[in-house]
């Protein structure tokens, strides 16, 4: 597949799903650097002030009420379609503070000068805070890639939330996942497609506030099952 042209300068849209996020957003928009078109915050359901907080740090701010990861990201992916002057890029990023938003521009980079259609912030072992990643999310994870290796022949070794894809090979992979299946299913897409991918080494520190996922076991385990369940599925298509 020929891959598109790269550009230069490039239009840029974050999206940040969020819920209860309302102690970390505000800090999470300011260390956005300033090469972004736009930051978009999907309050997801949120019972505090993520809202307020981000739209006073200069975020759009949108709301799904339906709780879940995919949802929060396809609400922002339907307004940025909706939008008369479409991004080159669209980047992802949590809005915990434990990714460091600073770090958008490395994970950019290979998109606008080699012209790679996804960029995966890996959260590899040196530089992330210690307590950052449990043991359910490192096992989930460590399980997902290796599989993802063993069945695929991929060179993945990280679902890393924070990550940076060109609009219009998005639009291609036809998302469909409205929970914790997301990051899989993107690349798990994007091996398919034949697009182009690297890992970019990012740090990462303990979030702001308890993780909805692998915070609780509940959360983990249906976060696994999740994962599994999207790699099965593409292994015997």
């Amino acid at each position: 597949m020929l891959a598109s042209k790269p550009m230069n300068p490039p239009n840029i849209r974050v999206i940040i799903p969020a819920y209860n996020e309302a102690d970390s957003i505000a800090r999470v928009i300011n260390d956005v650097p300033a090469i972004v078109d736009e930051i978009i915050v999907v309050n997801n359901n949120s019972i505090d002030t993520t809202m307020a907080n981000a739209k006073n740090a200069g975020a759009t701010v949108l709301s799904e009420n339906r709780r879940g990861y995919g949802y929060a990201c396809l609400k922002g992916m339907d307004y940025v379609a909706k939008q008369t002057t479409k991004p080159d890029i669209i980047v992802f990023l949590d809005g915990d503070y434990s990714d460091y938003p600073e770090q958008l521009t490395a994970l950019v980079q290979p998109i606008i000068e080699q012209n790679i259609d996804l960029v995966i912030g890996a959260r590899i072992k040196h530089l992330r805070e210690k307590g950052s990643m449990t043991l359910p999310q490192r096992f989930g994870n460590d399980l997902a890639t290796f599989l993802m290796r063993l069945i695929f022949g991929s060179k993945f070794t990280d679902l890393g939330p924070f990550r940076a894809i060109k609009y219009d090979k998005l639009l291609a992979l036809n998302m469909e996942d409205k929970t914790y299946g997301w990051t899989v299913e993107m690349q798990l897409k994007t091996l398919k497609n034949d697009f182009t991918y690297v890992e970019v080494p990012v740090k990462y520190r303990n979030r702001i506030g308890v993780s909805k996922v692998s915070g609780t076991w509940k959360g983990a385990v249906f976060a696994g099952v999740k994962i599994l369940g999207w790699i099965f599925k593409y292994s015997f298509k």
